[in-house]
């Protein structure tokens, strides 16, 4: 056991824990954090996407040891931000959300890409998404969110 201590969307936080557990789990069973969820547990799929110290990371591939320290937004804290707003608006204007298993590890890639470059073509968004799976859009429809979002929001990144 050792004390891990990191900032959690905006608090810190304390446990005294295996270092070896996946951060995944300890967002889930420890803090009650449902939106990270696993799909694939191997770091293919991006359900379990989080931003730590704003880049994004797979949370079932990140052992708690790796965020001592360290600054974890997931998407329950990114939802209290005005970007947020606006990537969640581009979302549902373009219809780019369907079952939704998929969206906050979306949501947390589109603003990881927008943080890096506001303005994506076609082909940087594909690349910033790539990490991330989904069954239901075809993609198409996430592409037109991530353009509306870098739109609607210009200047937030």
């Amino acid at each position: 056991m050792a004390k891990i201590k990191f900032k959690l969307n905006d608090k810190f936080v304390e446990l005294d824990t295996d270092p070896n557990r996946r951060l995944l789990d300890v967002l889930r069973d420890d803090f009650n954090l449902t939106g990270p969820k696993e799909g694939c547990g191997e770091g293919e799929c991006g359900a379990c996407a989080v931003l730590m110290d704003q880049k994004i990371i797979n949370s079932c591939c990140t052992p708690l040891a790796n965020v001592i320290d360290k600054e974890i937004i997931t998407i329950e804290g990114f939802s209290k931000t005005k970007k947020f707003e606006v990537i969640k608006d581009a979302y549902a204007k373009t219809g780019g959300v369907q079952c939704g298993f998929c969206t906050p590890g979306m949501i947390i890639a589109t603003e990881s890409l927008l943080n890096k470059n506001p303005h994506p073509t076609d082909f940087e968004i594909k690349i910033g998404l790539s990490g991330n799976l989904c069954r239901c859009t075809g993609y198409n429809l996430i592409i037109e969110a991530v353009k509306e979002a870098a739109k609607a929001g210009d200047g937030l990144w």
